[in-house]
Formats: C-alpha cells, sequence, structure tokens
C-alpha cells in the first residue's frame, strides 16, 4: 500500500516511543494511542506507569518502565542511555512531563520558579537535545512537545508555568529550524481543557465547569484520546511535512 493508503498513513508499527509523565492522564492517553498504532512504548517518569506499561502490553506492544526525576537535567542522559539500551533506538520522543504551582505574582517565591521551568523548559530542551543527536544521526525521527493554552494566553497566578510554556513554543520552532532538513520534525501539542485527575478540582467546581464549558466551542471537556489522536498524527508519515507547528487540540477554545 502507498503512503497514503488508509493503513499506512498512521502505521507506527516498529516505531520506539519515549514518553514522559506517561503514568496518568495526558502522558497515557499518549502512549496508549501510539501503541494502537503499533509503536512500543518506553514510559519514564518519577512515578512508575505500571497501569499504562500494562495497558500498552495488552494491546501485544511492547512497553517498560524507566525511572528518571525529570526535575533535573541530570536524569536526562541516563535515562536516554536506558532506553537505546533496552530498544536500540528511539523514533518518537514525547516530552509530556511537567509541574505547576500557582500563587499571585507579587508572592511567587523563587523556588517556585525554578522548580517549574527546570522541569517544564530546561529538562525538555536537554531531553530534546539529546535525543536528537541520537536522531540527527539516524536520519529522522519525531519530536513532540506538550505545550498549552497558556502558550497562547497569559493565565493568572500561574506566572512560572506560563513562561516555561511559552518557552516551549519557541523551542519548538527553533529545533523545527535546525533540525528539519536532518530528518528530524519538532512540532508540539497545546491541550485544551483535559479531563484528568489534574483537573478534577475544576471539573467538580459547579460554577467553574459550567464557565469552562460554555466557552468551549465542542460544549464539552476533551478526553486524554483527544490528545492521544492528535500525537499519532505528528508522529507518523502522515504529518511528514509539519515542521514547527504547535496544534492546538482544544474544541475550539482559542477559537471563541
Amino acid at each position: 500500500m502507498t503512503k497514503y493508503g488508509k493503513m499506512k498513513m498512521f502505521d507506527l508499527t516498529g516505531k520506539v516511543a519515549l514518553v514522559t509523565g506517561a503514568n496518568t492522564g495526558i502522558g497515557q492517553g499518549i502512549a496508549l494511542a501510539l501503541a494502537e498504532a503499533g509503536a512500543d512504548i518506553a514510559a519514564a517518569g518519577r512515578s512508575p506507569a505500571d497501569e499504562t506499561v500494562g495497558k500498552v502490553r495488552g494491546l501485544g506492544r511492547r512497553a517498560e518502565n524507566f525511572a528518571a526525576d525529570l526535575s533535573s537535567v541530570g536524569a536526562v542522559q541516563p535515562l536516554v542511555d536506558a532506553v537505546l539500551a533496552e530498544f536500540g533506538h528511539i523514533d518518537i520522543l514525547i516530552n509530556n512531563a511537567g509541574i505547576i504551582r500557582r500563587a499571585d505574582a507579587v508572592d511567587f517565591t523563587e523556588a517556585d520558579w525554578d522548580a517549574v521551568m527546570d522541569t517544564n523548559l530546561k529538562t525538555l530542551f536537554f531531553l530534546c537535545q539529546s535525543v536528537g543527536r541520537h536522531m540527527i544521526a539516524r536520519g529522522s525521527g519525531k519530536i513532540i512537545n506538550i505545550a498549552s493554552m497558556l502558550t497562547f494566553q497569559g493565565g493568572i497566578r500561574v506566572p512560572s508555568y506560563t513562561a516555561s510554556k511559552s518557552g516551549v513554543g519557541g523551542l519548538t520552532k527553533l529545533l523545527a529550524n535546525e533540525w528539519a532538513a536532518k530528518g528530524v520534525q519538532v512540532n508540539a501539542i497545546a491541550p485544551g481543557y483535559i479531563a484528568t485527575n489534574n483537573t478534577a478540582a475544576l471539573q467538580g467546581d459547579e460554577t467553574r465547569n459550567r464557565q469552562i464549558i460554555e466557552r468551549i466551542p465542542a460544549g464539552r471537556w476533551g478526553d486524554p484520546s483527544d490528545i492521544g489522536g492528535a500525537a499519532v498524527f505528528l508522529a507518523s508519515s502522515a504529518s511528514d511535512y509539519v515542521q514547527g507547528h504547535i496544534l492546538a487540540v482544544d474544541g475550539g477554545w482559542l477559537a471563541r
């Protein structure tokens, strides 16, 4: 079947995907979607992704856990080395791990600033760098960073998160500029309001939940599988000419 045949276009058979923060929510949704498309999964993060690994194996794909505290750049190279030793190659990198701290800008601490920037931006860059070297040497690879609505908007009471996710958008474009001609695609997904454990409090707040849904043209919260579908597209040959793009998967939030 040709590249653009029904099966081949989104087929990830034989590919290895390193997914950070794969234990729950969006990371888990992405890992499962990639596995359904044929990819094997290296699940990395501070917390073991046992449930995700079990579900991926249930789909008939290979999956392994890799412990990595991504709040520190020191975890990057040991993680990449371990995945390469186990799987032999990395075809897809999903930079999903991230944290958030909330406080008024006038009260925001340096510790909260550094913690968020280190995890969400600094470690993300050096993970891109390490895996990027491997991909450039092989002449191919797909890197997908997880951005945010706050890559485009300012938000309130989350200064370091907004700064980090704005930085993710900029880095995505810079790396695409440098690596596109080397066979490595770098893009990002900006999720909207997704129903996960992290947003349970918002979903449970009757007033805020109503306000959020009223703002979303699709009229519902997103599901992690919605992000998974976008990740399969950006990880597959269907998106080979997509470079440096930030794909909003938000039910129309930004269009409102």
